[in-house]
């Protein structure tokens, strides 16, 4: 039997390869210093650690295998000294790396917070976080320049207020995202946020979950509001034409380096069932996923290497105990639900979405959105899967005031397209990983395109243009899925310097175009090209355009030196 095969499997043999790392085939001995580590010490035991002897010993305390390795699952990462342009990201050693700060991400299943929450968010930002906050596209709220002498309190305030930084990270059951407007859409199949509640009152922070191969990304959502193809197991809206509201299943999506689309297990799951299937993919997952190799340990090769059938037999068999009920694929949308505007709620209220550029926010902001909030009679708000923010519950009447208060801010109900539709990774300003800037660089190319497109965005109707910023190949912007995605790294100028730039991909997307977007060979773009470039691209789209065609279908169709 290969070491990859589910034990009892059926049909053709896979080939044979070397043991995976996989625990239910026996392969129980670390493969990697990442599996070593958790092995050593569960990771969940960091946090006694960092409140008992780090906190008050300070960063120089801290042990290696905390401070680069289990302070991840309670959303810590060491953040980038300053100073390290993006040519010696991959040449220096993690601790050359290092700064003595920290990025702190805040773990917000289905982007959901109160008021009252909100304010505890910004207070944190402004007193231990030098007023950063980042909206990010896991629904989270992002600090950095955190210290962690403060880490002790600044748990003690998340959890008096109901929230939690505990497996923000890691190679765990991270953040599940879900809808924004959960429970208030008109056009929502079904509420999903009890089945959230239940995956994470069984799954966060139980230890038996705790050590996965690796990452574990989720989404639950009555609309096809949250990136389902491209998670590690997605449940979306859709009616079965018997049992009536419930959830279609997708596994295996992801993007990084190996960008793969999640398939569809073909199972309709009842509302009260999605907390128990969800348990079968994990365990699936934890079991027989691939642990030997850190960039082969997802579950989208595991998905690939088995197909669907095989995993939905697998987790029947072995975890579920029962088949699973087949179902329909949910409808596909026309446009994307990104929730910015204004939206009439099944209640008669309405709900506000507004546009930060690249979720950039602040602890101020933070703080003034939850005093406008409630001068409009909301106490709710909702972060998105697209870097926007949502306030809920809102009188009709009220609508007016609160849209000003919120441009006031920056947050723009009515953006342009650009603003709309661009998304940033964190970037060489703080990340590790990164090779150039992008958070700044967004707003700096939505600023120019506002200005320099405003002739087609007066006269055509133009649907938002998804422009993704990353800074690494990692794709935490997902840049694969975007109109138009640009991979930072390191090009060649005209004058033969080395500088910051991108790669080009263009005409990805989801839904409708679900799919990665084309590559252009050798076709690179340096950062101080990018709004000329952007700009040019989209007055060709704009010129050869066929009736109601979409970026996607243009990019596809189109010559390579329209695209140039």
């Amino acid at each position: 039997m290969s070491p990859t095969t589910p034990p009892a499997s059926a049909g053709k043999r896979a080939p044979s390869r070397k043991g995976e790392g996989q625990w239910a085939l026996g392969y129980r001995e670390p493969l990697n210093p990442n599996e070593r580590s958790k092995k050593d010490d569960n990771p969940l035991n960091a946090r006694a650690r960092i409140e008992n002897i780090y906190a008050h010993g300070g960063f120089d305390s801290i042990d290696p295998g905390d401070l680069r390795g289990r302070f991840r699952w309670f959303g810590l990462y060491t953040q980038r000294k300053p100073g390290i342009d993006g040519g010696r990201t991959a040449t220096l050693e993690p601790e050359e790396l290092d700064d003595s700060y920290f990025m702190l991400r805040v773990r917000l299943d289905g982007g959901a917070v109160t008021t009252d929450q909100l304010r505890v968010l910004g207070e944190i930002s402004r007193d231990n976080a030098r007023d950063t906050a980042d909206i990010t596209d896991r629904q989270n709220i992002q600090y950095h320049w955190i210290q962690v002498e403060d880490m002790p309190a600044i748990w003690r305030k998340l959890e008096d207020a109901g929230m939690t930084t505990m497996e923000a990270c890691g190679d765990s059951p991270r953040v599940i995202l879900g809808s924004p407007v959960a429970g208030i859409a008109e056009e929502e199949v079904i509420d999903g946020t009890p089945a959230i509640d239940e995956i994470k009152r069984r799954f966060v922070g139980d230890p038996a979950y705790a050590n996965l191969p690796r990452k574990f990304k989720s989404a639950v959502s009555g609309l096809p509001d949250v990136a389902h193809e491209i998670h590690d197991v997605a449940f979306v809206g859709v009616v079965h034409p018997e049992h009536g509201p419930g959830f279609d299943v997708w596994v295996g999506g992801g993007l990084s380096t190996n960008p793969m689309i999640g398939q569809r297990l073909g199972a309709w799951v009842p509302l009260a069932e999605v907390a128990d299937v969800y348990g079968a993919v994990i365990g699936v997952f934890r079991d027989y996923g691939y642990r030997r190799l850190r960039n082969r340990a997802r579950i989208k090769f595991l998905v690939k290497d088995w197909g669907a059938a095989e995993f939905r037999r697998v987790m029947e068999e072995k975890y579920l105990q029962r088949p699973m009920l087949d179902g329909p694929a949910p409808e596909i949308p026309a446009t994307p639900f990104d929730h910015v505007g204004v939206h009439r709620q099944k209640d008669g209220l309405f709900y506000v979405g507004a546009a930060p550029v690249a979720g950039r926010v602040s602890g101020q902001i933070l703080l003034d959105v939850a005093d406008a909030a409630e001068r409009a009679g909301s106490r709710r708000v909702r972060f998105t899967p697209l870097q926007k923010l949502v306030v809920l519950d809102v009188p009709e009447a009220e609508v007016p005031a609160l849209r000003a208060a919120l441009k006031d801010l920056g947050l723009d109900t009515d953006p342009s397209p650009w603003r709309r539709g661009v998304m940033a990774c964190t970037g060489i300003e703080f990340c590790k990983l990164a090779i150039v800037e992008t958070k700044a660089r967004a707003l700096d190319l939505v600023t120019k395109l506002e200005t320099r497109l405003k002739d087609i965005t007066d006269t055509h109707d133009l649907a938002p243009l998804a422009v993704h910023i990353n800074g690494c190949p990692n794709s935490c912007a997902r840049i694969q899925t975007a109109d138009i995605g640009l991979k930072g790294q390191i090009v060649t100028d005209g004058d033969g310097n080395q500088v910051e730039g991108f790669q080009v991909h263009l005409g990805g997307g989801l839904g409708l175009d679900a799919g990665f977007g084309r590559k252009l060979r050798g076709h690179k773009v340096t950062g101080e090209e990018l709004p000329d470039y952007v700009e040019r691209v989209v007055r060709a789209f704009v010129a050869e355009r066929g009736p109601g065609e979409r970026f996607a279908q243009w990019v596809a169709r189109a010559d390579e030196p329209a695209l140039r």
